[in-house]
């Protein structure tokens, strides 16, 4: 009888663990900048949160200017456009679709 409460404590933690994680790692995919009507917006959990207000620099070194333009830690410019977002991590997505730095401009 006390193996069996064990067990079922064991794995109800466990399931409460990762969905815990799980919400988090979703919360942190949807925190970034995005270009709306020519200006920068900072975005947590999909929500709008303000103006941007200054430079800022992403987990992967990628720097975002006020001014949409991006200048990635190798040096390589590009610029956000309308609708495109960039990713705490430094990755670029339109709409729910990944692009690579390659594919924005310059």
């Amino acid at each position: 009888m006390m193996n069996y409460r064990t067990v079922t404590l064991v794995v109800v933690g466990l399931f409460l663990s990762l969905s815990f994680f799980a919400s988090s790692g979703m919360a942190v995919e949807k925190d970034a900048v995005t270009m709306k009507d020519g200006k920068l917006w900072r975005m947590q959990d999909g929500k709008e949160i303000g103006r941007m207000d200054r430079e800022t620099t992403m987990s992967n070194g990628t720097r975002v200017m006020m001014n949409g333009k991006i200048v990635t830690k190798d040096g390589k410019e590009s610029q956000l456009q309308e609708g495109q977002s960039m990713m705490l991590d430094g990755k670029v997505k339109e709409g729910d679709k990944d692009m690579k730095m390659e594919g924005m401009g310059k």
